[in-house]
């Protein structure tokens, strides 16, 4: 059932270390990755297909890394200091080990430094495979210190994480759907009020002013058959969002959440999914009652030495409530959005550091963000798969 979802993605979708700023996407059918190709904002974005040259047949040896020949004749001061690093680095490893669950390479018969680089390669393999928000592994030095520490990033795939209004606002209007429409109104206010997400008719939101950029466009273009309809759009938007704010800005939505559930009896596929991310954002209420979606917004610190603060897609950006997802209005907006974030270098993305010096790890985990971005990966396909059912 329900199998309307399309995704836009955020410019160019690249497995890269340096990522490719992401667009926010549309609530057309469920959450909008971004495309970088399309310039301007009246054009429909493609995406072009990506060709990869032949890759050489006899290149095995290319492909082999050789290790550095050791430097002899150390000095008394230097070995103790080499000894002394060893020796933090493997209590760090046992550490490490014991918090993954992962069992390290035996590297005793290796001299330093190739003991240290080879366990360092061995568990970012094992990493990889088995942390499944696992970014990267390093080893620093802090004073005379030396531990690693590992980080983990919610890959959020440069998706738009945009949160329509106008269906759940015909769904309260529909008699047949109202306690469906009930219970996702009290999700949006969790929403709204807890995790804190932004609001496209606040002034201080990102995308109020996109709507506005896009409202001073269409006014100072030509008049043609489709202005009404475009102006008619943009009314509706403001007119819709107001009095739905004002239904999120009442917390008597976030008090009644725990009764909606309890009384809720669901009369078909929709209603029964309704329940599930209801059921799913109450939980999530419970379990963290005062996180907001941008607790561990982070953007790549390497980056930060090339590039200023103004070339980050901040998380802000791509996750927040709009209007919809049909329609002039909605396709410009993400065009628009989709343009200007592929000019980014960089994104900030949930992440988290653990540093494996000895000390114990307090929670430190993406738990919270794995749960939140599925509930709005599922709210926003629900709300666009009623928007598609109700023209049908």
């Amino acid at each position: 059932m329900m199998n309307y979802a399309t995704t836009y993605p955020i410019g160019t979708t690249a497995s890269s270390r340096r990522k490719t700023a992401k667009a926010t996407a549309s609530a057309a059918n469920r959450v909008h990755p971004m495309d970088e190709t399309a310039k301007g904002c009246w054009r429909s974005p493609k995406r072009q297909t990506q060709i990869s040259s032949p890759e050489p047949i006899a290149n095995g040896f290319l492909k082999t890394t050789f290790l550095p020949r050791l430097k002899t004749g150390q000095s008394v001061q230097a070995r103790q200091e080499r000894g002394k690093m060893e020796r933090d680095f493997y209590k760090s490893l046992s550490q490490l080990a014991k918090h993954y669950q992962i069992e390290p390479i035996q590297v005793q018969d290796f001299e330093h430094p190739y003991n240290i680089a080879l366990s360092i390669s061995d568990i970012q393999e094992k990493l990889k495979n088995k942390v499944i928000h696992w970014d990267s592994v390093r080893l620093v030095q802090q004073g005379t210190k030396a531990f690693l520490i590992s980080e983990e990033r919610y890959n959020t795939k440069s998706t738009l994480y945009y949160i329509p209004v106008t269906p759940l606002f015909l769904m309260l209007k529909d008699k047949s759907k109202k306690k469906s429409a009930q219970l996702l109104l009290s999700v949006c206010c969790y929403l709204y009020h807890i995790a804190d997400i932004p609001y496209y008719r606040q002034e201080d939101s990102y995308l109020y002013w996109q709507y506005e950029m896009l409202t001073d466009w269409m006014q100072q273009d030509e008049d043609t058959e489709d202005t009404k309809i475009y102006s008619d759009e943009i009314r509706q938007a403001e007119w819709i969002g107001e009095r739905m704010e004002q239904k999120l800005f009442n917390r008597k939505n976030l008090e009644v959440f725990k009764h909606r559930l309890h009384q809720f009896k669901s009369k078909d596929g929709f209603e029964s999914e309704c329940f599930k991310v209801a059921a799913k954002a109450y939980e999530l209420y419970i379990r963290y009652p005062e996180e907001k979606f941008f607790r561990n917004a982070k953007a790549s610190e390497w980056e930060h030495e090339d590039y200023e603060n103004d070339n980050i897609l901040t998380i802000e950006k791509y996750i927040s409530f709009y209007s919809n997802s049909k329609g002039w209005l909605s396709d410009s907006l993400i065009e628009c959005v989709n343009n200007e974030f592929a000019e980014y270098g960089d994104i900030e993305e949930p992440t988290i550091k653990k540093c494996f010096d000895g000390k114990p790890l307090v929670g430190n985990s993406l738990d919270f963000e794995n749960r939140l971005f599925t509930l709005l990966d599922d709210l926003i396909y629900l709300l666009n798969t009623y928007t598609f059912q109700s023209h049908e």
